[in-house]
């Protein structure tokens, strides 16, 4: 089942728990915008090559759309709908005020020059313009940009609006990006885990973890569950997996990742299957690579007791069956990854204000904000009876129905 349709099923699911009037569901479905531009460029050679520039701007009920820009050759408007769509209830479950959208570059980053790029993004921003703003549409880095690519935005959208740091998030420092933006994915991942584990009277220090995926996010979740006293026994991404059942030095690997490029050779663990990881012997699993990697194939075989759902739809939905029987506790993505967003809206914020936090100030911000939506959900959950999913979902589905009424929905 691919994204759109499982985002899709997970809402409906939602909107018939919450009872909400099937006018209204449908209308809550449909993205309020959906950009398709053509960005031509000339390469370094001189030769012109064209590429297709998406945006899709799901909802902006409680507030202005937000979500990142991928650059990837799969950039498909299936998923940067479901992906946009997620985006609203993930603002909306983490309580802060935007809506969902999503964008993206079909594109491989990788075949491209730093001038190709910086061309490509600056043609880019100049047809999504007058489509995007501080108040209508904040972009963010997702797979394959970054600060770099903010940073590009950021100037081209200013020739055009005046200076306008709050346009996009993600940005470089020195532009008016915020502390702690660079780890918040992968300690809103660790605030949400500790916010799990204490309703089940544990805690970090008593268990061990499988993280797959060492990029950004699995390489600061590991890091930062290193720091609470956590054991780490087995790390995976593209270029191989590893274990070692005494726990893995992360500090040793990020460096040796950082040297080599890889997790191939490392010496402080054995080498496994990249497969096995997700079957690996541990207490706690985190996904934090691609979309559908537990399914129906490997589900059963699932060893740890909790799932926490770093990546983007890392469950099939009938994985999640499987491990629901099991008495698996999956931590939903919608709330699990919502770190990221959530110190975005703080550079937002910081940005709008021309007033910048020092990081202390950051972090206990986010893990306020990740405590709380925790207890919001787990009310759902009792609510209604329901799976933590379903109580993210119903949580962010209800407060979005909400803001849609209060303004006039039929207006």
């Amino acid at each position: 089942m691919n994204a759109l349709a499982a985002t899709n099923r997970n809402f409906r699911h939602a909107a018939r728990i919450l009872g909400l009037d099937s006018k209204l569901e449908k209308s809550l479905l449909i993205p309020f915008r959906e950009i398709k531009v053509e960005c031509t460029i000339p390469k370094d050679d001189g030769t012109l090559v064209s590429y297709i520039g998406f945006r899709v701007q799901h909802d902006n009920s409680r507030g202005p759309m937000k979500g990142g820009i991928r650059y990837h050759p799969e950039v498909d408007p299936d998923e940067v709908n479901a992906l946009a769509q997620l985006m609203t209830w993930k603002t909306a479950v983490a309580d802060i005020p935007y809506g969902g959208a999503k964008g993206g570059i079909g594109c491989n980053p990788r075949d491209l020059s730093v001038s190709e790029l910086e061309r490509l993004t600056r043609v880019f921003t100049q047809k999504i313009h007058d489509l995007i703003g501080i108040h209508t549409d904040v972009p963010a880095p997702d797979m394959g940009t970054n600060a770099q690519t903010m940073a590009w935005i950021l100037d081209e959208y200013s020739k055009f609006h005046g200076h306008s740091p709050a346009v996009v998030t993600g940005k470089p420092i020195d532009l008016g990006g915020s502390l702690g933006r660079e780890a918040a994915t992968g300690r809103g991942v660790v605030y949400a885990t500790e916010a799990l584990l204490a309703e089940h009277g544990k805690s970090i220090s008593d268990l061990t973890f499988a993280i797959q995926g060492f990029g950004n996010v699995g390489s600061w979740a590991a890091k930062l569950i290193q720091e609470r006293g956590g054991k780490v026994v087995a790390v995976s991404d593209i270029t191989g997996a590893i274990k070692n059942k005494n726990g893995i030095d992360i500090g040793e690997l990020v460096k040796h990742k950082n040297e080599t490029g890889s997790l191939k050779n490392f010496q402080g663990a054995d080498a496994i299957d990249a497969d096995e990881l997700l079957v690996h012997d541990c207490d706690v699993l985190i996904p934090c690579a691609l979309g559908g990697v537990l399914n129906r194939e490997n589900a059963a075989h699932v060893k740890a007791k909790f799932i926490i759902e770093a990546a983007n739809h890392p469950t099939d939905p009938e994985a999640d069956e499987i491990l629901s029987k099991k008495g698996v506790v999956i931590l939903p993505d919608i709330y699990a990854n919502a770190g990221g967003v959530t110190v975005s809206y703080f550079e937002w914020v910081q940005n709008i204000q021309g007033f910048m936090w020092d990081e202390e100030k950051v972090n206990k911000e986010l893990q306020r904000y990740m405590e709380k939506a925790f207890h919001n959900i787990k009310t759902m959950c009792k609510t209604h009876d329901c799976n933590l999913r379903m109580g993210a979902f119903t949580l962010g589905v209800n407060r979005v129905a909400r803001a849609t009424l209060l303004r006039g929905w039929e207006a």
